[in-house]
Formats: C-alpha cells, sequence, structure tokens
C-alpha cells in the first residue's frame, strides 16, 4: 500500500471526479488552508452545522439518535459551546477508487486551539459529502470558519483491489449529501 502523491491525486480529481470541486493548489492568504498538497487533500467545511446541545436532556444513542440533540446553523462562523462538539460536511464530494483506502487527519491549527477533527476512514468505491466531527475539548467557545480548511485527506492505494467494496455492500452512508446524522 502506498500513499498517493500531488499528481495522482490531481489526475484522479480531473479525469474522473474523486474530487468535486477540486482546488489544484494550497489556498492559505488570510484563510485556514485548503487545496492540493504535496500527499493530499486539504477540504473545505461548508456552512451547515449541527451543533450539540443538551437543552433537552436527550440521551446520545447510536442505536436511536434523536435530532433534538442539534440545533442547525448556516453561517460562516460555527461557534462550538466549550467541551461540546458539532457536525458539519465537506465542501467537496468525495469518489473513491476501488483500491484506494482514503485516512483523515485534522489540520494543525484547530488541533493547537484545542479543536480535533474526527472522521472514519473512506472505504473503496464509497462516495459522497464527507461529515465531520468538530470536538471542542476546551473550557471556551471555540469558532470553526466555513469555507476553509478543515481536514487533510491521504490517500492510500493497495497493492490489490478489495473483493467487496463500499458501494458492493450498499454501505448506509453511500451517496450521503448533507451534514448525515448517525444510522443504523
Amino acid at each position: 500500500m502506498s500513499i498517493m502523491p500531488d499528481a495522482w491525486i490531481r489526475e484522479q480529481a480531473n479525469a474522473n471526479g474523486m474530487i468535486e470541486p477540486f482546488a489544484d493548489r494550497q489556498h492559505r492568504e488570510g484563510t485556514i488552508s485548503y487545496g492540493l498538497s504535496s500527499y493530499g487533500y486539504d477540504a473545505r467545511v461548508a456552512p451547515e452545522f449541527r451543533i450539540f446541545t443538551n437543552v433537552d436532556s436527550v440521551i446520545v444513542d447510536p442505536k436511536q439518535f434523536s435530532e433534538q440533540s442539534f440545533v442547525e446553523r448556516n453561517t460562516d462562523v460555527c461557534v462550538i459551546p466549550p467541551n461540546s462538539f458539532a457536525l458539519a460536511r465537506t465542501v467537496e464530494y468525495f469518489r473513491i477508487p476501488r483500491d484506494v483506502l482514503v485516512i483523515c487527519l485534522g489540520k494543525s491549527t484547530y488541533a493547537r486551539c484545542g479543536i480535533i477533527v474526527n472522521v472514519t476512514p473512506l472505504e473503496p468505491e464509497w462516495e459522497g459529502h464527507v461529515t465531520l466531527e468538530f470536538s471542542n475539548t476546551t473550557p471556551l467557545p471555540a469558532r470553526i470558519y466555513a469555507n476553509e480548511g478543515a481536514c487533510q485527506f491521504l490517500f492510500l492505494k493497495a497493492d490489490q483491489q478489495c473483493e467487496v467494496s463500499y458501494a458492493d455492500r450498499s454501505g448506509k452512508y453511500m451517496g450521503q449529501r448533507g451534514v448525515t446524522l448517525p444510522r443504523l
């Protein structure tokens, strides 16, 4: 398994629509950087947020998830309460090749502020907007900036194709658009 370089990422984005829209270079002036990097792609966060709230004292249960746990905001700057989290999505829509696994890591700018970005791996032949979780680990409110860099995706190309892809097994998050809550 090899990590794929910028030229391969650009080729896959342009020829096969692996990332749409695609920024073919790093954009950083006055923003948290996004776009193509040496061995990855820094994705942006869209201005759609679901911020966790405990107003209704709902139990967080992944098997019976209640939408009452969140308030929705469409905004350029999302404020996450102390010791809380928000869900968002990438601006970019991803289409993962059958012989590729994608790992996501948070941006250092956010990590150095106590904001952790969590994303599960993007499996072979998965496609959709990526749902992002921003955890504010600090005792203070924290800001997330829409349309700026949120996380970096690393593309790992396998030596062989998998027998069963995400698409083959009709994964429950296939083709997701917008912020997607937990499903069973």
